[in-house]
């Protein structure tokens, strides 16, 4: 079994609060609440869930961008964000983040050549020479032509920018890339190439990645194991192969069953009166209550904890109903 490398505990981050002047208590968001997480040395942990459910900012909170409002979160077994503060261009060499849109992702005035140097002059120290040689590596390793070094992002595709995008994120030479939707722009053949191009350097660098999407089967073909957040927390976790096959928690069924497929020509559709959670007055009880059909009476007063499946220890689900949905 690979190392552990990133553990994340108990980790929660909320956006405003405080007090105003007067003394009055200001409302805050609950983006991420009590994650815990863990990722190995080698593997790919696909992130997934709709719009709002915390993805991209559990993203930011391990790549440095952002500081936890509680929890911890360990790399290599030293504590992100201490490490943040005392050295931030330590946490870069080591973590690296691919963004969504692959264009605005790239500084329009600057070349590609200037772009791709920067973390190689500001992070690693190479002299011109040894520059130009890792230059020339990392525009072969996602299979552009080093000439196009001296032109400017936009002369690019949004397939070819996002492949300039991952160099960058190589050029630091980092052990954990995050992915934040890096697919979604681009067409679906252009996404094939993109994902072949993400696993073939996995294996040529020894990369660790933590995938991040709502496209469900993408992050089936890439991911080793995968998290479903819902309302800031993980309510499922386990073997790609393990969730796709058989999804424990009602909202990863609905996911699923709500995803396009050829030939199908009804989705599942909910109650129109449903809605999601107040993210400023986050409920006592389960987020997904409301919309789950398997609820009961203990769902709308106690949060279900992310507990293992009897006949499958490593899948977890945070659901009180799951035996009967196995």
């Amino acid at each position: 079994m690979s190392e552990m490398f990133l553990e994340i505990k108990e980790t929660s981050r909320r956006f405003g609060g405080g007090k105003s002047l007067f003394g009055k208590a200001l409302p805050s968001v609950h983006a991420v609440q009590s994650v815990s997480l863990e990722v190995r040395k080698g593997e790919t942990l696909g992130v997934v869930g709709e719009s709002g459910c915390g993805k991209s900012t559990l993203a930011r909170l391990v790549a440095g961008l952002d500081s936890p409002t509680a929890g911890t979160i360990l790399l290599e077994g030293r504590d992100l964000v201490a490490e943040a503060k005392r050295d931030r261009r330590a946490l870069a060499r080591k973590v690296q983040y691919v963004f969504q849109d692959p264009v605005a992702s790239l500084n329009p005035r600057k070349r590609i050549r200037t772009i791709l140097e920067a973390p190689l002059i500001q992070l690693l120290g190479l002299d011109r020479q040894k520059r130009q040689e890792r230059l020339v590596e990392l525009m072969e390793a996602v299979n552009l032509a080093p000439e196009f070094l001296d032109r400017y992002p936009h002369e690019f595709s949004g397939g070819q920018a996002q492949r300039i995008g991952i160099a960058r994120a190589l050029a630091a030479d980092p052990e954990l890339i995050i992915l934040d939707e890096p697919v979604s722009a681009l067409d679906v053949s252009v996404q094939a190439q993109v994902l072949n191009i993400l696993d073939d350097l996995k294996e040529k660098f020894g990369l660790t990645y933590i995938f991040i999407s709502h496209d469900l089967s993408v992050v089936e073909s890439i991911s080793d194991r995968v998290a479903v957040m819902y309302f800031g927390q993980v309510v499922e976790l386990g073997k790609a192969e393990d969730v796709f096959k058989s999804a424990h928690h009602p909202y990863t069924r609905l996911l699923l069953q709500s995803a396009p497929v050829p030939g199908r020509k009804s989705m599942l559709s909910e109650d129109a009166n449903t809605e999601l959670p107040d993210p400023y007055n986050p409920p006592v009880g389960c987020a997904f209550h409301a919309r789950c059909e398997r609820r009961v009476e203990m769902c709308e007063f106690a949060q279900p904890s992310l507990d293992a499946d009897a006949k499958m220890v490593d899948h977890l689900c945070a659901c009180f109903n799951q035996e009967r949905q196995a």
